[in-house]
């Protein structure tokens, strides 16, 4: 059953003029009903609005449809306050959904409310949160919030403040001087995330802001479904701006969201609820599901009984998919059409290790697609684009931490691939440009390699000054990529006019340039599937390069989550104008 709703941004006690223009509109759309976010009556502090509520109270404003609001950021005047209380409406036509509601319509819509705003100082003696008198009262608890959990889901949901990061990931823009700290709430998101709904309205008097659609992470249950939301913020109906504060829609509430995602459609920016962050896997326990069989960092050539495994886990469950509903979104920071970039869990250096970027720059790159080697991705176009977007990433990284140390950094990449692995990655760290140049880098690697009586590393490819890659032992990268086992290593610097392009305005960041390329050179190792190899290897040998030796396992580098967001938030704001993504 198809149902046409309007929902109207902040009337702030424009009733004649409100209810006037919803006449004329259900006229012509016959409206299921109407639903108003923000505040609908204002702070009543001049005549003429205390006018416009006694006209409504004694039936001379007419609500042409049924019509239901919620708690904005001021408290309900008292005669509204009483009026409700005595009859359960406001007037004919007009309903309280309360400042924490949740109601069914005749229609079958489920819709959940949550009014006010966040008091972070909680309850107390002077402040009951009884149900008589909190009700009505322009705050809400993260009780209050989470009291909404048991709906389920919901069709659609209504707040006044908006979810936290809910921007990410978006090209929409909004106003500069909006202040996200005070309207974005954690909350709000879990809140979100947790009832998936379709629609997900809230105000910003100001402006107008309707998100790219969403996809939630996929449940148990239904495993191949993946909810939409679509956030959209109205502005206020008296707004001077004269910015959209009507949005009409037709929703059908018995429709099953699609199996795929639809063009448009961006993964979900929130955060998971915060109840099931305490739960997430360690990023040491992830990374061991991608060995092939039980092993020992120190000890990779050890035999022993073979131990029973589980089967693989899928991506409902995966570390690195963004359908498990445990992933670290916070530590998110870009997503493209085929792979995105996460800083690290318990990163190598500290932000203070290099200067010149203020966060410690140690990033995966991980595709979107859950396949244990970029070889073994089924779809062939699939895995050349997942391929392709993953190498700019890099190259936008190695640009970014170069022109923003004055070319005093280069960058190291390496890859596990296994193909009784999980989920294929790699993981980008930037290094002193000194090392680089003599060669430590690529000794660092080779020593430990014999060190731990590993297969020789080869040089699979080389670049030279003139950007012309060169294969040096005859095996191609493609081809090690199609065997799918082998440890890769990329060791770049930028070349000279990489530097000098860092002082070019003319040059776009975010598009690759002929110097762009760098230096690099590509070290393998071909390992045969039942080889046990550390699959820290790449750490352990940069850690003792660097002499973070204490920082080697990523548990002697705990992070709390503030920390981690702050760190995740610092390289957005610098690798913005390199990020593609963002276009």
């Amino acid at each position: 059953m198809t149902s046409k709703i309007i929902v109207i941004g902040s009337p702030n006690c424009q009733l004649r003029a409100l209810f006037t223009k919803l006449a004329k509109l259900h006229t012509k759309q016959n409206f299921a009903f109407a639903i108003i976010v923000g505040n609908l009556f204002g702070d009543c502090s001049t005549e003429a609005e205390l006018d416009e509520i006694s006209a409504l109270l004694q039936g001379h404003i007419h609500v042409p449809v049924t019509t239901y609001f919620t708690m904005g950021s001021r408290a309900l005047p008292t005669r509204i306050v009483e009026k409700i209380e005595a009859d359960d409406e406001v007037c004919p036509n007009l309903y309280f959904l309360g400042k924490r509601g949740v109601l069914k319509t005749a229609e079958g819509v489920r819709i959940a409310a949550l009014g006010g705003q966040l008091d972070q100082s909680g309850p107390s003696k002077s402040k009951p949160e009884s149900n008589a008198s909190g009700k009505f009262q322009s705050t809400y608890t993260e009780s209050d919030a989470r009291a909404l959990y048991g709906m389920g889901n919901a069709d659609i949901l209504i707040t006044n403040q908006w979810p936290k990061d809910i921007r990410f990931g978006s090209k929409v823009p909004v106003p500069d001087d909006y202040a996200s700290q005070s309207s974005e709430k954690q909350i709000v998101s879990d809140l979100c995330s947790t009832l998936k709904p379709r629609y997900h309205f809230s105000t910003s008097d100001s402006f107008f802001y309707e998100r790219e659609p969403f996809f939630h992470m996929p449940s148990e249950d239904s495993p191949q479904i993946k909810p939409i939301t679509r956030f959209i913020s109205l502005a206020a109906f008296d707004s001077p701006t004269k910015q959209k504060a009507l949005y009409a829609f037709s929703l059908d509430h018995t429709s099953a969201a699609p199996l795929t995602i639809p063009a448009g459609v961006t993964a979900s920016p929130l955060s998971a609820p915060q109840a099931k962050r305490k739960n997430l896997p360690s990023q040491h326990e992830s990374f061991s599901r991608f060995a092939a069989h039980d092993s020992s960092a120190h000890q990779p050539n050890r035999r022993g009984k073979r131990q029973q495994r589980e089967p693989p886990p899928g991506p409902d469950r995966c570390f690195f998919c963004l359908s498990n509903p445990n992933v670290a979104t916070h530590l998110i920071t870009s997503i493209g059409d085929q792979s995105y970039l996460t800083i690290a869990k318990g990163p190598l250096p500290t932000k203070e290790f290099f200067p010149s970027l203020g966060f410690p720059g140690h990033v995966l790159i991980i595709p979107l697609e859950h396949s244990p080697t970029l070889g073994s991705i089924a779809d062939a176009a699939t895995r050349t684009a997942t391929l392709a977007e993953m190498t700019r990433f890099n190259d936008s990284l190695r640009r970014m931490v170069s022109e923003r140390s004055s070319g005093q950094l280069g960058a190291v990449t390496w890859e596990v691939s296994r193909t009784g692995g999980i989920h294929t990655h790699w993981q980008f760290l930037p290094v002193p440009i000194d090392l680089v140049n003599q060669r430590l880098v690529e000794l660092a690697f080779q020593v430990e390699a014999e060190n731990l009586n590993y297969p020789k590393f080869k040089m699979t490819s080389s670049t030279r000054p003139d950007g012309k890659a060169v294969d040096t032992d005859g095996e191609t990268v493609d081809a090690l990529r199609r065997q799918g086992d082998y440890f890769q290593v990329s060791i770049w610097k930028p070349g000279q006019q990489d530097s000098e392009s860092a002082t070019d305005e003319t040059t776009d960041p975010k598009e690759p340039s002929p110097s762009s390329g760098g230096l690099e050179k590509v070290m393998t190792l071909g390992l045969d599937p039942s080889f046990q190899f550390d699959l820290q290897f790449g750490r352990r040998v940069m850690a003792k390069l660097l002499q973070l030796d204490k920082r080697m396992n990523w548990r002697d580098a705990p992070q709390s989550q503030a920390e981690e967001e702050i760190d995740a938030n610092a390289f957005k704001e610098a690798f913005k104008t390199y990020d593609f993504s963002l276009e």
